[in-house]
């Protein structure tokens, strides 16, 4: 029987150089996207796909993270005298239970295979996700709750994945297939952003990890790797062969909201899939267009 994921890690330490001056004194994981955070919709798929703990690695100035998930017993009591009874609702979804949220920190920014290490305490000797808040999926089926539908048919480690146009797998970590059923691929190999003449296929891992503890050993070790930082994706090659290793292609759509051009599309899809809002985005986007 497979250990169940009861804990997710998310990486939040980044700067989000990409996005000032907006993020001069806001976390980029607090961009909104429609209508909640993006560290939020990060969370709520989490939950979604039954994560009971929520760990974030963060760094200095990421308070807001830990106040966006805390109680704010002031505001709840001005919208229960006032009746809003629907605001009162969409707080709820921003609370997270004593003892569920955990934080600590990455002190410095030595690459995500290093914030992820510096969770090892936290996460103990169990499997656990990892979720990158700038990746969002728009799906039916939350991307996790798919990664661990497959997870609990072929364990080890497993990663989301997508293929990606050749030219562009030197900005990918990418995997090397041995076998591949058209949903779940068995993996071999992996290389961190190779040049599209090299790279062994096109598939591409995005920022989402079902991960075993072993991985820690081998982050211990702290080697430097692409662009000088401690990648996840050489510690995940070391561990192949020890372990299962899988990539699931999952059903539904990503967006890099670590990039202007993909949050702004991002915010697009979800605004025009928003239920109460889908159909206004419509019209007040043909406006825009015929303009």
């Amino acid at each position: 029987m497979k250990q169940p994921i009861r804990k997710a890690v998310f990486p939040v330490a980044g700067l989000g150089t990409r996005f000032l001056p907006a993020t001069k004194a806001m976390p980029k994981e607090m961009l909104t996207l429609v209508d909640r955070p993006l560290i939020q919709h990060a969370v709520d798929e989490a939950r979604a796909a039954g994560i009971e703990q929520f760990i974030f690695v963060t760094s200095r100035g990421k308070g807001a993270l830990e106040d966006h998930f805390d109680n704010n017993n002031d505001l709840k009591r001005q919208l229960e005298a006032k009746k809003k009874i629907h605001a009162l609702e969409l707080l709820k979804t921003t609370d997270i239970d004593s003892g569920q949220l955990l934080f600590t920190r990455q002190r410095e920014p030595l690459g995500l295979g290093h914030a992820v290490w510096c969770a090892r305490h936290l996460v103990g000797n169990e499997p656990f996700a990892v979720l990158l808040a700038d990746d969002v999926v728009l799906a039916k089926k939350p991307c996790l709750r798919q990664m661990m539908d497959a997870y609990d048919k072929v364990g080890g480690n497993v990663v989301a994945v997508v293929d990606v146009p050749r030219d562009q797998t030197n900005r990918y970590g990418i995997l090397d297939v041995e076998s591949d059923d058209g949903r779940i691929a068995k993996v071999k190999g992996i290389v961190e952003k190779p040049e599209p003449e090299q790279a062994p296929s096109t598939l591409s891992v995005i920022g989402r990890y079902i991960l075993q503890p072993e991985i820690f050993d081998e982050l211990e070790a702290k080697r430097v790797g692409q662009g000088g930082e401690i990648q996840l994706t050489d510690s995940l090659a070391r561990l192949i062969g020890k372990q299962p290793f899988h990539g699931v292609r999952y059903e539904g759509t990503r967006y890099d909201c670590g990039d202007k051009v993909g949050f702004i599309e991002a915010n697009v899809a979800f605004a025009l899939a928003h239920p109460d809002m889908g159909d206004a985005v419509h019209t007040a986007l043909q406006k825009i267009i015929r303009k």
